[in-house]
């Protein structure tokens, strides 16, 4: 199968269904291109004009599985035919106790859970779990993370300025430290000194503003997702643990785009080494349907029951995708995306060397970032029309951060789709 672009973009139905759109819906919605899908399967899309699309986005880095994979949709269709919903926040039900199970078991045990619906919810569940445990009033969190946009996961979240703008006050106590970014290093440091410089700077806040001992917990996405994918320095995720242990500050992972296997290990904060107080998941765990999951160590859970609940949280359907995806997962999932992104990382820095408005290429897995420009002269205009060419040639891709370009497709992808991508990609560079 190959990408198919047989009408201009948008065609006559997208054109149809975008101008309905723009009488009724919300102008909040973000249309980065005229894409309107009908149908997909695996690692393909359709869409209502009948254009075939390669698909590098996921949907956000959500369909783990691609589309309409017959295990989820079996899984789907037959916890459809038993129930949809009987509120889990007061009712015990399968599949998802045994979904809590196993995640449970990814961590060796000693975790409990919480089910949302998507990630802000888990970041929002983890902002009240931290606070109430310790009582401590602060929480720190990165510049260029993105954590939600509900209230609370919005007051941690620090990718772009036009997400917070219009929305203050926000969460008071909440405290961000720059992000060691080694392309782009903050704090006037040299590239390998990105990840000194920034714990020197939480030291110092230490010292003059924030009294530890009131902090409750840190905030960290393993490899930042919206601001760019950004992969931090070797090492200083363990560093970081350090200073937090030494002040009895939880470290709260948030997986919700890394966790569920993108990286090529189930959980992204495996690569570390480290292992956190609480995790947050979402997004890929269920291949599509709205699920999220907070782990958190068994001694945090004195919350009592009514602190935190959900209506929809847990629903059985998405627990069923879940599990679906979990069994594929540890089929060969996990590991095709670690083999195939050790693939696309290799031939992606063999093009940089090629184009040289490519300044860095970066990733884990199946969770890749290009950025255009240079440390000191990102273009954000250049990598959008990288981003509007390769949509006219059949490769659906996404922005991300100041300059970057995300790569994260179906982790069923298969080499020769693989390679297919990457043949428009160079097509688009060319075309620069």
């Amino acid at each position: 199968m190959k990408p198919s672009v047989r009408t201009p973009l948008p065609g006559p139905k997208a054109w149809a269904l975008l101008e309905r759109g723009e009488r009724v819906l919300s102008p909040s919605y973000v249309r980065p291109y005229p894409f309107v899908p009908a149908r997909g399967q695996g690692a393909f899309l359709e869409d209502v004009d009948g254009n075939l699309f390669l698909d590098f986005m996921s949907g956000i880095a959500v369909n783990t599985t691609g589309y309409a994979h017959p295990k989820v949709v079996e899984a789907v269709r037959a916890q459809a035919e038993r129930f949809a919903h009987v509120c889990f926040s007061d009712f015990t039900h399968e599949p998802t106790l045994s979904l809590a199970e196993r995640l449970v078991g990814k961590l060796g045990g000693g975790y409990r859970v919480f089910f949302g619906n998507s990630g802000t919810e888990g970041v929002e569940a983890a902002i009240k779990l931290v606070r109430y445990h310790t009582r401590r009033p602060y929480l720190l969190a990165f510049t260029g993370a993105f954590h939600g946009r509900s209230l609370g996961a919005l007051s941690l979240t620090a990718s772009k300025s036009a997400y917070r703008q219009g929305f203050a006050p926000f969460l008071p106590g909440v405290v961000h430290l720059p992000f060691p970014n080694p392309f782009r290093p903050p704090l006037g440091a040299r590239p390998e000194e990105a990840g000194d410089a920034v714990l020197d700077h939480l030291e110092h806040l230490f010292q003059t503003v924030l009294p530890p001992e009131e902090v409750a917990a840190l905030f960290l996405e393993p490899i930042q997702g919206e601001g760019g994918y950004v992969v931090p320095p070797p090492g200083f995720i363990p560093r970081l643990k350090e200073v937090l242990d030494r002040f009895g500050i939880l470290l709260v992972a948030d997986e919700v785009q890394t966790g569920a296997g993108r990286t090529g290990r189930f959980f992204a904060l495996e690569h570390e080494g480290v292992q956190a107080d609480v995790y947050v998941l979402a997004k890929g765990l269920a291949s599509g349907y709205p699920i999220s999951a907070v782990l958190f160590r068994e001694e945090l859970g004195s919350w009592p029951p009514g602190a935190h609940g959900t209506t929809f949280g847990g629903q059985a359907v998405a627990a069923a995708a879940a599990h679906a995806t979990l069994d594929l997962l540890e089929g060969g999932l996990q590991e095709n995306a670690a083999r195939l992104g050790e693939f696309l990382l290799a031939e992606l820095r063999a093009l940089k060397r090629r184009f040289p408005f490519l300044g860095d290429v970066r990733g884990r897995g199946l969770m890749i970032g290009l950025d255009f420009g240079d440390p000191d002269h990102p273009q954000p205009d250049l990598r959008d029309k990288a981003v509007r060419l390769a949509f006219e040639k059949g490769l659906l891709l996404l922005p991300a951060g100041p300059s970057a370009l995300r790569i994260a497709p179906p982790l069923v992808l298969t080499q020769e789709e693989a390679a297919l991508g990457l043949e428009i990609l160079e097509e688009v560079f060319r075309a620069l």
